[in-house]
């Protein structure tokens, strides 16, 4: 029935453009590229997804380098990256190098190089990879505009090139890959100056350094795009690919992150959010989960990411994929975020930001203290209900109705066979199947007056239902799938949605009863987050297994505002941009992380950058607000969005001293003064 529905003529932004930054969005097929030579472990579309890491250890350090690499390799990484930020650091990869292959570890080693061109010409010659960053390899980032005539930048580029060749034609001679990496926080001021902080500005950054490359007839190349801002970052290979097929260049591998994700599971739903929603375009050709932790802990979920694509790649009915009707053409701007357009239906959609429901339809809803894991507590002196900055927006109590008179700011959502013998049909909002709201429609039994939430998955979508759906400004949309291609099957109905020029509100169920653990995280912020990333999306419910423990439910409830948070679709707790920590950071990362989330984690909306040295410093948190760098043992530098407000602060002192900035700023609120349970 549907199949006569989905016809390329309808109506879309671009009717006549191919999609070219994907082979499809709605079957998982990689994306095909030209193979590249890492030592003994190559990359590209003919083999496996690689994983890597990074060292966190002083490359100086050459018994603690070796250590760290094994336990890596051990954890699961096929690549392992050690900064080379000077000559010394870049000449002891030469004894890190021995003395792992005297261990018997192959696995190929790449130098990470910032700013210092002597430093890559000479790790180019003992290491397999050399990582550039091409927004501070030949240029310095002083945080200036400058404006360029034509002539001045072509001179600029003249420039970069003559610094440039000699690590070029080393890497060509020695057989040595290179990734020529931009990071969205260390554009040069010269690209700033031509093409803003944007993702055509990193595209730009790589494609000047990746022409001389090629006009080299040098093609070992691997490409990144890494932003802490995992919308940023995803446009930006998305832009990448789209402009190396334009401009007829080859379709190099692509190494993909999000950096400075930061620690724990914010950490690893950011990470998945940009990631994931690539990985299910088919880009993407190794990965790295960027961590504030120790590096042997990126790898599994690296590879938990990873893993979750080897089974689609057949197409096999048994593994739970099945076909999803083919997009022609996409009626989203995949390159630049914009909300799907839809009505208001109470507090769903229009500009309302997304709303969250939590799922109890199996836990009773009996006793106050049930709710407290939503972030709804009820003190019974005074009598009255608090919730905090987490506390969800909807309860669904299924077929056992709640036994107390819920808070004003909580709604209970009953199955419609319930509602329609509740008490209170007004305050109580009913959820229908598909044939049920048809069937009311039709006279057989009541309706909401303002709000009717029916469930339906894409097979679901008839002509019927589509006519009935434009003409009723009192449905919300709550869409699911059992399909193992969750995310393109769900974009598939928003597509068809937005070709009829349906603007219902849509809230997005996905269920992990079968999932471990550790791996929902990962893959509800791809399934959820790469939807709304492309604007697609009013609100989710998340849940697991029957029967879930309080526990459960908070973390459910806590997964599903991060991953509003890290879309950045709904702003609702303190972010924190803090880097993996590698050979360069200057302080205990993860302590200080932890002792500034403490002090701190109850700003809303702040968004605090937390460096361990200045080549990761104002560039790399270009999306914070505040920022601490380590610049010098014991010596942190405390910033204003991009400008250093404070120099040399001793670190016994800095965090002080970061409170008291934003406490000038107006944003600082004592920590008694905000609600906590």
């Amino acid at each position: 029935m549907l199949d006569s529905l989905l016809t390329p003529s309808i109506a879309t932004a671009t009717p006549d453009a191919p999609v070219l930054y994907t082979p499809s969005l709605t079957q998982y097929t990689r994306r095909k590229t030209i193979p590249v030579t890492i030592g003994n472990v190559p990359m590209g579309s003919d083999y496996p997804i690689r994983v890597q890491s990074m060292t966190t250890i002083d490359t100086m350090d050459t018994a603690g380098s070796v250590e760290q690499t094994i336990r890596m390799i051990e954890a699961g990484c096929e690549y392992v990256r050690i900064t080379a930020p000077s000559v010394k650091e870049a000449q002891n990869l030469e004894n890190i190098r021995k003395e792992l292959r005297a261990r018997g570890y192959t696995t190929p080693l790449i130098a990470d190089i910032h700013f210092t061109p002597n430093a890559a010409e000479l790790a180019a010659r003992i290491v397999e990879k050399v990582r550039i960053n091409p927004g501070n390899y030949a240029d310095r980032k002083r945080f200036e505009f400058i404006e360029y005539t034509d002539a001045t930048y072509a001179a600029e580029l003249d420039r970069i090139r003559e610094k440039f060749l000699p690590l070029v034609r080393i890497c060509k001679e020695y057989g040595t890959a290179m990734r020529i990496g931009t990071n969205h926080g260390s554009l040069s001021d010269r690209i700033l100056s031509r093409y803003g902080d944007t993702p055509v500005g990193m595209v730009e950054s790589a494609l000047e350094f990746l022409r001389i490359c090629e006009d080299e007839n040098y093609y070992n190349i691997v490409l990144s795009m890494k932003s802490s801002n995992p919308q940023v970052m995803v446009q930006a290979y998305r832009l990448l690919v789209q402009r190396l097929d334009e401009e007829g260049l080859k379709p190099y591998p692509l190494h993909l992150g999000v950096t400075e994700a930061g620690e724990a599971e914010d950490g690893r739903i950011k990470s998945a959010l940009g990631i994931g929603t690539l990985l299910e375009d088919g880009i993407g050709d190794t990965v790295r989960v960027s961590l504030t932790e120790e590096p042997e802990r990126e790898a599994p979920v690296a590879k938990a990411l990873i893993d979750r694509y080897t089974s689609r790649v057949s197409q096999d009915p048994s593994t739970g994929v099945r076909p999803i009707q083919p997009v022609t053409t996409y009626p989203i701007n995949p390159f630049q975020y914009a909300r799907r357009i839809t009505h208001d239906v109470s507090n769903f959609g229009g500009q309302h930001v997304p709303r969250v429901i939590a799922d109890f339809s199996h836990t009773p809803v009996q006793e106050h203290d049930v709710l407290h894991p939503i972030g709804h507590f009820y003190l019974p002196v005074p009598d009255k209900w608090r919730m905090n900055d987490l506390g969800a927006d909807y309860v669904y109590t299924g077929s056992r109705p709640a036994g107390f008179m819920l808070p004003n700011g909580l709604k209970e959502i009953q199955d419609y066979t319930i509602w329609q013998s509740a008490g209170d049909r007004l305050n109580i909002v009913p959820l229908l199947t598909v044939a049920q709201y048809q069937a009311a429609r039709q006279g057989s039994g009541p309706l909401h007056n303002r709000l009717n939430i029916v469930r339906l998955t894409l097979a679901e979508l008839s002509p019927s239902l589509l006519a009935q759906l434009r003409d009723d400004k009192t449905v919300v949309l709550l869409i699911h799938t059992d399909n193992t291609q969750a995310m393109p099957e769900l974009r598939r109905l928003f597509v068809e949605l937005m070709n009829q020029g349906i603007t219902v509100p849509v809230v997005i169920e996905r269920g992990y009863a079968d999932v471990a653990e550790e791996n929902v995280p990962l893959y509800a912020a791809t399934d959820v987050g790469g939807l709304l990333i492309d604007g697609l999306g009013d609100g989710l419910m998340l849940s697991v297994a029957a029967q879930p423990e309080a526990d459960t439910l908070k973390r459910l409830n806590g997964l599903a505002f991060g991953i509003l948070q890290a879309a950045r679709t709904r702003i609702t707790k303190t972010e924190y941009i803090s880097c993996p920590s590698c050979g360069r950071t200057l302080f205990d990362l993860q302590e200080t992380t932890a002792m500034i989330r403490q002090r701190t984690d109850h700003l809303k909306g702040v968004k605090i950058g937390i460096m361990g040295c200045i080549v990761n410093g104002p560039g790399e948190m270009a999306d914070a607000d505040y920022g601490y760098v380590g610049i010098g043992r014991d010596k942190i530098a405390l910033y204003r969005g991009q400008q250093v407000i404070k120099k040399s602060v001793p670190a016994d002192r800095a965090v002080d001293e970061l409170i008291e900035l934003i406490r000038e700023d107006s944003r600082w609120i004592e920590p008694e003064k905000v609600e906590t349970f």
